[in-house]
């Protein structure tokens, strides 16, 4: 039997009937099926879809506790969020994954401090069943506000400062191996002849920029110049204005490692204004292997993550910390990276 918008909404009691149970137990079914042999169960199911009974979420979040939504929070304002390709990839894997679990996605950003309170307001309120959080910084009160709210949160990149405590417990994560990225990259260009490797670093409030930063240090021999660093915005305009600086510092740099690919792209348009080509007189490393950087001319080498999947994953592990009752928690996860060479370097 099918229903249309002007029939009658189907009821519990509508269900119960066709399959020949009580109330009571068509009840249980839609809220997970507890103590309901299996027979049973599916009978019950057959009769939802035969009447196409649609639970009524308010009724079905007083019996759960459940509300069948995830916020999605990312610490920058819209512009960023929606112009940058790695927010996009992010909240695709986060979005298929919530979708195959029937959980709706709520997406909050910041735009200013002002909107801390809010983003407090509406995870206190009872809206949401967790958090997914990233781009954070790391004075951000965000990791405090889902605390005081007592939700279960996922992180995108490692959380905090190294010693700090502030977040309570062990923190979940889904973080690439940034500080083996980076070297990655440098160890590229040494083994192409590159002896005067400078830096383009991401803001040092966050903790992935920090670790490429340490990679970056790493990787170089002790006689190469460990001062060529200049700190950009993960946006192509940062990259500009980072390379030019380092142009001015070290004329004769003859390589740059991005901390990210939009920070490449902008380094490679200010190295072809000033008449540097690439790779010949400077090559050039990114980091994300993001679809821009096969757009580039030339085409950018870069550090590869699967941005996709580590949102997939974020989602993965905050719906089975939501689900909890489980013998193993679930427990941060790091991703290997990977060099991708094309034609900058």
């Amino acid at each position: 039997m099918e229903f249309t918008v002007n029939d009658v909404r189907p009821t519990l009691e509508a269900v119960a009937a066709r399959a020949g149970v009580s109330r009571a137990t068509v009840s249980r079914v839609v809220n997970g099926g507890l103590n309901v042999r299996a027979a049973v169960q599916e009978r019950v199911r057959e009769a939802i879809a035969e009447l196409g009974y649609v639970p009524n979420q308010a009724a079905r979040t007083l019996v759960t506790r459940r509300t069948g939504a995830v916020a999605v929070v990312i610490a920058e304002p819209e512009s960023r969020v929606f112009s940058d390709p790695f927010f996009a990839q992010q909240l695709r894997g986060i979005s298929r994954a919530l979708s195959a679990a029937d959980t709706q996605l709520v997406l909050l950003y910041v735009e200013d401090r002002e909107d801390y309170g809010r983003i407090g307001r509406f995870l206190g309120g009872g809206h949401v069943d967790g958090a997914l959080m990233f781009s954070l910084h790391s004075d951000d009160p965000l990791p405090g506000i889902a605390a005081a709210a007592d939700l279960p949160v996922v992180y995108g990149g490692r959380p905090g400062w190294e010693g700090e405590d502030s977040l309570g417990g062990d923190p979940l994560f889904v973080d690439t191996d940034n500080r083996a990225g980076a070297r990655l990259a440098v160890r590229h260009l040494l083994d192409r002849g590159r002896h005067r490797i400078a830096h383009i670093a991401g803001p040092l409030d966050q903790t992935s920029a920090v670790d490429r930063l340490r990679g970056y240090r790493d990787e170089l021999p002790a006689d190469a110049p460990h001062d060529l660093v200049a700190e950009g915005d993960f946006t192509p305009a940062g990259g500009e204005r980072a390379m030019t600086e380092l142009l001015t510092r070290a004329p004769h740099l003859d390589a740059v490692f991005a901390a990210s690919d939009l920070m490449a792209t902008g380094a490679l348009r200010t190295l072809q204004l000033h008449d540097r080509r690439v790779p010949d007189d400077v090559a050039v490393v990114g980091y994300d292997d993001l679809e821009p950087a096969t757009w580039t001319h030339p085409p950018l080498t870069t550090v590869h993550q699967d941005v996709e999947e580590m949102g997939r994953m974020m989602a993965t592990l905050l719906l089975t910390r939501i689900g909890a009752g489980t013998d193993d928690p679930p427990a941060p996860v790091i991703t290997p990276p990977l060099l991708v060479i094309r034609e900058s370097a």
